[in-house]
C-alpha cells in the first residue's frame, strides 16, 4: 500500500527556534489536583461538553479518580471484572461483573455494579481471537473491538458485508452470542496527506509526506508508525535543509506506532501545541477509562475534544489492520495523523486514522501511548 501523507508538527511549541517536540513520559500524575489547563484547551473542552471552567476541572478531577478505581477494582474482582464505563455527565464508573456476589464490592469502593453475561475478559479473548484470524479479514470488514456497555465484540464492515464479517467470525471460533456486525458507509483511513509544503516531512520515494508530532520523550519523540518507516529522516520542510530527526523504530500494520531520534539542535519538551499561540504541558499519562473525555491536537485541524467509546480495537485500513487502537467521537483530518491525544494534561495516545471529518464529525482512532513507551523503553517528557 502506499504510505498516507503525514502531518506536520503538531505537539512542538516553538517552531521558531527549531523543533520542540511533544514527547511525553510514563509517570502518572497526582490526582489529588488537576493541573490547570490551557486556556484552548479549556474552552474546547468547555464547547465540546457544554461546561463551565469549574465544571471541566470537576470531569477531570472526576476522571482521574475514576481511572485509579478502574484499576483496583479490576486486581480485587479479578476473573469476575467485567469492564469499566465512565459517564461524563453524572461522573459515576459503573463496572460490569460476571457474577453478583462482586455487586458488594464494587458499591464499597465507590462504583456502580453492573452484571453482564460475557464481561471483559471473554470479550478480550474474541477480540485476541479475530487478531489472530485477520488475515482472513476482507476489506469490507473495517475492524472490530469489544464495546463494554453492549456487553459484545462489535465487528464493523462496509454496507453489505455482514456475510464477510460473519466469515471472520467463524475463522476466528467465535460463538454467535459473542459478537454483533454493524454495518456502514464510513471507511476508516490514515489520517496522511500528500503535501508539498509546510513543517515535519519524510519523504517515500518521491513523494513526500506530513504528519503531527505526538509526544516528547528523552532523545525523540513518539509518533504513528505509519508517519515514516524505520531509518528515514524527517525534516522541518520539504527538502531540508534542517533534518528535524531520524525514525529509530515503527511499526504499521500490526500497531502504528513509532519514535524518532532527534537531531542535534532539536530539543524535545512536555509541551502539546494549543494552535493558539500557546502549549499543554504534560504531566502523566494515566489512561482515561471508556467513557472518559479526551481532546487531540493536529496540524491540520487543531484542537478537537470527544469520548472515549471503547479500547483495543482492531481497524482495517484498506488491507492494513492495526490492533490494540482506542476508539473516540472527536474529528480529525489529513495530516493530523501522529499527534496527540490528552485527557487534561495525561497524554493517552497519538492519531492513528479514522472516518468522517471535523466538518460532519466521525470516528478517530488513537494508538495508546504508555505501549509505546513500554516496548521502546522510551521515558515520556513531563512538567
Amino acid at each position: 500500500m502506499s504510505i498516507p501523507p503525514l502531518g506536520r508538527l503538531a505537539a512542538t511549541a516553538a517552531l521558531a527556534s527549531g523543533l520542540f517536540l511533544a514527547p511525553v513520559t510514563a509517570a502518572s500524575a497526582d490526582t489529588a489536583g488537576t493541573p490547570a489547563l490551557d486556556p484552548d484547551q479549556m474552552a474546547a473542552m468547555q464547547e465540546a461538553f457544554g461546561l463551565s471552567e469549574a465544571g471541566v476541572t470537576d470531569l477531570l478531577d472526576a476522571q482521574a479518580e475514576a481511572a485509579e478505581l478502574e484499576a483496583e477494582l479490576r486486581d480485587e474482582l479479578g476473573a469476575d471484572f467485567g469492564g469499566a464505563v465512565f459517564d461524563t455527565d453524572t461522573r459515576e464508573l459503573t463496572v460490569r461483573v460476571t457474577d453478583q456476589s462482586s455487586n458488594d464490592a464494587v458499591r464499597e469502593a465507590g462504583a456502580v455494579p453492573e452484571r453482564v453475561e460475557h464481561g471483559a475478559p471473554e470479550l478480550e479473548a474474541a477480540v485476541e481471537a479475530l487478531n489472530g484470524a485477520e488475515e482472513a479479514a476482507s476489506e469490507g470488514v473495517h475492524g472490530w473491538y469489544a464495546d463494554a456497555e453492549l456487553d459484545t465484540v462489535v465487528i464493523e464492515a462496509a454496507e453489505g458485508a455482514a456475510e464477510d464479517a460473519e466469515a471472520l467470525a467463524a475463522e476466528a471460533g467465535l460463538d454467535v452470542d459473542t459478537f454483533t456486525v454493524e454495518e456502514g458507509t464510513e471507511e476508516p483511513r490514515t489520517y496522511a496527506d500528500i503535501v508539498g509544503g509546510t513543517p515535519y516531512y519524510f519523504q517515500q520515494g518521491s513523494d513526500w509526506f506530513v504528519c503531527s508530532v505526538g509526544f516528547g520523550v528523552q532523545g525523540g519523540y513518539v509518533t504513528a508508525g505509519h508517519c515514516g518507516a524505520a531509518g528515514s529522516a524527517t525534516w522541518l520542510q520539504v527538502g531540508g535543509p534542517d533534518q528535524l530527526g531520524t525514525v529509530a523504530e515503527s511499526v504499521f500494520p500490526g500497531q502504528d506506532a513509532a519514535w524518532v531520534r532527534s537531531a542535534a539542535g532539536h530539543t524535545p519538551t512536555p509541551r502539546v501545541d494549543d494552535h493558539a499561540g500557546g502549549a499543554v504541558t504534560v504531566t502523566g499519562s494515566q489512561e482515561t477509562p471508556v467513557g472518559g473525555a479526551v481532546c487531540r491536537s493536529g496540524q491540520t485541524t487543531g484542537w478537537h475534544c470527544g469520548t472515549i467509546q471503547a479500547k483495543d480495537q482492531s481497524v482495517n485500513y484498506g488491507g492494513d489492520i492495526v490492533n490494540g487502537l482506542t476508539r473516540t467521537t472527536a474529528c480529525a483530518e489529513g495530516g493530523d495523523s501522529g499527534g496527540s491525544w490528552v485527557s487534561g494534561t495525561q497524554a493517552q495516545g497519538v492519531t492513528s486514522g479514522g472516518s468522517g471529518n471535523c466538518t460532519s464529525g466521525g470516528t478517530t482512532y488513537f494508538q495508546p501511548v504508555n505501549p509505546i513507551l513500554e516496548q521502546w523503553n522510551l521515558t515520556l517528557l513531563t512538567g
